[in-house]
């Protein structure tokens, strides 16, 4: 019986290591697009989410200022997107948020006038209401509503996006119009998180204002701004006061008061301050109902 030589084929071994280099590079180009592609699509996403969130906070005050400028009891509805979601297919993150009506009994900012304006407390309360964003790519921020000017904050600093409805006029005297909503929640309305969206319901209740308007001059007289955001604050004053500022006329500058707490004064010069406050209430809830004044 003759031997039978045993003939070995490679083709086989050669189908396997195909399809193992086929795999390898499959998994080559997902771990690039993951690692690489996807956090970065993720944090663009993220950050076209804050400049809607900056969009919503800016209608809002517009709607607010149209509320009180109107003095018409008229609810109005506003979106603010609280999150974004992961993308579908890839290891992603969601992004959270919160929102929070911070009322006159949650809040230690406060505008102190000295002397009092006839007819109005010396301290009138800052309220406002704050977005917090947990993103997990882009940058966290934070969005206040806050004394009628909207301020983000961020890690690396803070500002005014939009100025408080303040006019100032630089005539014989520093004239000085502001009309300052102080927003006030409806209980168990106030707050709520998560990433869809949700809207935040104002109505005008009413105003107060002094009968007439009032002066602030000499060493002892003083506008202080008591407020978490102090360098956005400072900076706004700074911005919208420039000209009297400038010219010596009034001082804006970060300060402390007698007890050692970190303020924004406006203090007069070498000219009188001619404050012309009116103060709005505003009642607000976060979800559909019928706002509570």
């Amino acid at each position: 019986m003759k031997n039978k030589k045993l003939i070995k084929r490679k083709d086989a071994v050669a189908g396997v290591i195909e399809a193992l280099l086929l795999v390898a590079l499959v998994a080559i180009i997902i771990s690039t697009i993951q690692l690489v592609y996807v956090p970065q699509m993720m944090e663009q996403r993220e950050s076209d989410h804050m400049d809607d969130v900056e969009n919503q906070f800016s209608y809002l005050k517009s709607v607010i200022d149209l509320q009180s400028m109107v003095k018409e009891d008229i609810p109005i509805s506003s979106p603010i997107t609280l999150g974004s979601r992961e993308l579908p297919y890839f290891v992603t993150a969601r992004a959270f948020g919160q929102l929070d009506i911070i009322n006159m009994d949650r809040t230690d900012s406060k505008m102190h006038i000295n002397p009092p304006l006839f007819g109005l407390p010396p301290e009138i309360p800052l309220t406002s209401i704050k977005y917090k964003a947990h993103n997990s790519y882009f940058v966290d921020q934070t969005y206040v509503l806050e004394g009628g000017c909207v301020i983000v904050k961020q890690p690396d600093g803070e500002t005014v996006k939009i100025e408080p409805a303040i006019t100032v006029e630089n005539e014989t005297k520093i004239n000085i119009i502001y009309n300052m909503p102080i927003i006030t929640g409806v209980p168990g309305k106030n707050s709520t998180s998560g990433y869809k969206n949700c809207f935040v319901r104002t109505n005008y209740s009413g105003n107060r204002s002094s009968p007439y308007s009032g002066d602030i001059f000499g060493f002892n007289s003083f506008i202080r701004i008591y407020t978490e955001y102090l360098d956005a604050w400072n900076a706004s004053l700074n911005k919208l006061l420039k000209e009297a500022v400038d010219n010596g006329y009034v001082n804006v500058t970060i300060t402390q008061d007698p007890g050692g707490i970190d303020v924004v004064e406006i203090k007069p010069w070498d000219k009188t301050i001619h404050l012309e406050l009116t103060v709005t209430d505003i009642g607000a809830q976060i979800g559909p109902g019928i706002v509570i004044t």
